[in-house]
């Protein structure tokens, strides 16, 4: 039997980099991403690169569902266990990983615009996205919501984190904030709001209605994404910001 060891041996519009130039990278599977870093392929049976791709996957989530998840916060000496990867081809991975995060975490500067989720999440991508343990925190805006900075004001578990209204009131207080955007991560990625965050957001929306600082929104982080509350549930409605 014969075996493709290197991309340049596959068809042409099966080869990763021709359908990346094509079709842009978000259609390639992530064995096709990782086949574009190996260029050339073996391990088990002499696997084609592609094939080498999805062999390391599949050693990765051995252990754990998520692949993606092992593989952000894997070691070189992890991934050169894996038959077929080499230093050169482990250091190549690590890099790519290390430059997707930077790249994805980089926040805006102070003094930006917070004008959606999206740019609040964002800001806070640094501080909560991929982190084991739950965080909660906090975006500081001024009165034309622009940025002040972020602070953490709790460390949690892997599944809880506790926060009170009068610590996140106070680090608000002592921060010098007239607007505020409140985030938690969930470690899982599911970004469904627990009854719990539910309820703390009703009781922030309340407090912040009484001292006079809008609470903008309350975001939930994790796996690459995020949720807003607001934008999820009603209780702006029940609780006007003066926003």
């Amino acid at each position: 039997m014969t075996y493709c060891l290197r991309i340049a041996d596959l068809p042409e519009n099966e080869r990763p980099r021709e359908r990346l130039m094509t079709h842009g990278p978000k259609i390639l599977a992530t064995a096709e991403l990782i086949a574009i870093l190996l260029g050339t392929g073996q391990g088990p049976g002499k696997l084609s690169a592609v094939g080498l791709g999805q062999y390391i996957l599949q050693e990765l989530g051995k252990h754990q569902r998520d692949a993606l998840a092992v593989l952000r916060e894997v070691t070189p000496a992890e991934l050169m266990q894996i038959p077929g990867i080499g230093p050169a081809k482990a250091t190549t991975i690590l890099a790519a990983i290390e430059l997707g995060k930077r790249a994805f975490l980089s926040r805006p500067s102070d003094g930006t615009a917070i004008d959606s989720p999206v740019t609040a999440a964002a800001a806070l991508s640094q501080d909560l996205m991929w982190q084991n343990q739950e965080r909660f925190a906090v975006l500081l805006l001024d009165v034309k919501n622009r940025l002040l900075g972020t602070q953490v004001i709790t460390i949690g578990t892997a599944t809880e984190t506790l926060a009170s209204p009068r610590d996140i009131f106070r680090e608000i207080i002592r921060q010098g904030a007239t607007r505020v955007i409140v985030a938690h991560n969930h470690p899982s990625g599911n970004l469904e709001p627990s009854e719990a965050d539910i309820e703390l957001t009703r009781q922030l929306l309340a407090g912040a209605q009484l001292l006079g600082i809008p609470l903008l929104d309350h975001l939930i982080l994790g796996n690459g994404t995020h949720q807003s509350l607001r934008e999820i549930t009603t209780l702006w409605n029940d609780c006007p910001q003066g926003d």
